[in-house]
């Protein structure tokens, strides 16, 4: 197959909305986020240098409708540009294995929360005594750590994933937060609708040999499962999936991370209320903020108390509770 790499380079107080622009449009919602950064005297750390501005890319299939997506998203960016500093939209095409490897010059060894590294693949790394190491290859799955959105997530489950817990990890794209949990002790049903982010999860499981911990399937949630990929590529109708065989597979959850989107986090509230066990904990995210209250709204009527919020930039993460009666 071949691709289209879409590029443009933004101001730093930009990324973030148009890294919700170009998710509209890159397959399965994958975006590139490309901090120039100052190296440091040794190892891995780094710092970001925010003078300079930030190149973001995503993908798409070079098909008939990859004309139509290229000239929208050309349009939108202009409109962005009347208020931030925004370049030029870059096309190139590139191959199928040209693609794979266009994704492994922009990641490099990053620490997340408190104890969390993440490894690409195809970087070496020492761990210090305390990490908590994620080696992923992010393949053509959304969620390599470099969004905040998945950071926020990551820091949450630091503080509430523990040993013995029935983890669901739902929208899993590449698997890391399924991963992460595993690693902290619980077990995960890591679930997607979109078959290469499945695929994705199952090689990351297996590349952090946590395969004993971590069961990937195809599926959603209730209503889940009549959406499609909650960030499908396009505007095109979408197939329901399938939910996984065992029902009891999907209830009595002490712990769910849903890293989504706003629209389709509120439309699952009653299903996530309803998979959590009493006194079961929702780490939710992908809600850029001015949706929160959507979110919030819909969380409460089904149900959920909210114990935490976060927010970096213009992404928030909740945390909410089910009652324990």
């Amino acid at each position: 197959m071949t691709w289209l790499e879409l590029s443009v380079d933004v101001e730093p107080e930009a990324v973030e909305s148009i890294s919700e622009l170009l998710a509209q449009y890159g397959y399965n919602g994958g975006v590139v986020i490309d901090q120039p950064i100052i190296t440091g005297a040794d190892g891995p750390e780094y710092t970001f240098d925010t003078t300079r501005p930030v190149t973001m890319r995503t993908y798409i299939p070079l098909d008939e409708r990859a004309e139509e997506a290229r000239q929208r998203l050309e349009q939108a960016l202009w409109h962005f540009g009347q208020m931030r500093a925004i370049g030029p939209l870059a096309v190139r095409p590139l191959e199928e294995e040209d693609w794979a490897n266009a994704w492994k010059q922009h990641y490099a060894i990053q620490r997340i929360g408190q104890r969390t590294v993440i490894v690409p693949s195809w970087l070496e790394y020492q761990p210090a005594d305390d990490d908590i190491v994620l080696r992923l290859d992010p393949g053509m799955a959304f969620g390599t750590g470099l969004h905040p959105t998945t950071q926020l997530c990551i820091g949450y489950l630091e503080q509430y994933a523990r040993a013995g817990q029935r983890a669901l990890d739902l929208g899993c794209g590449s698997g890391i937060l399924a991963i992460a949990a595993a690693k902290l002790g619980a077990h995960v049903l890591a679930l997607d609708t979109d078959p290469i982010a499945v695929d994705a999860t199952r090689e990351n499981v297996a590349r952090n040999d946590v395969a004993g911990q971590v069961a990937v399937d195809e599926g959603s949630l209730g209503a889940g499962n009549r959406m499609g990929h909650w960030l499908g590529w396009g505007q095109e109708p979408r197939t329901e999936t399938q939910a996984p065989a065992d029902p009891d597979q999907l209830s009595g959850f002490d712990l769910i991370v849903a890293n989504i989107i706003a629209r389709v986090l509120a439309a699952l509230a009653a299903d996530l209320a309803g998979a959590l066990a009493p006194g079961g904990i929702l780490i939710s995210s992908g809600i850029i903020a001015e949706r929160e209250h959507e979110v919030a709204e819909a969380f409460a009527a089904a149900g959920l108390l909210q114990h935490e919020r976060r927010q970096e930039g213009d992404w928030v993460a909740l945390v909410h509770q089910k009652e324990r009666s």
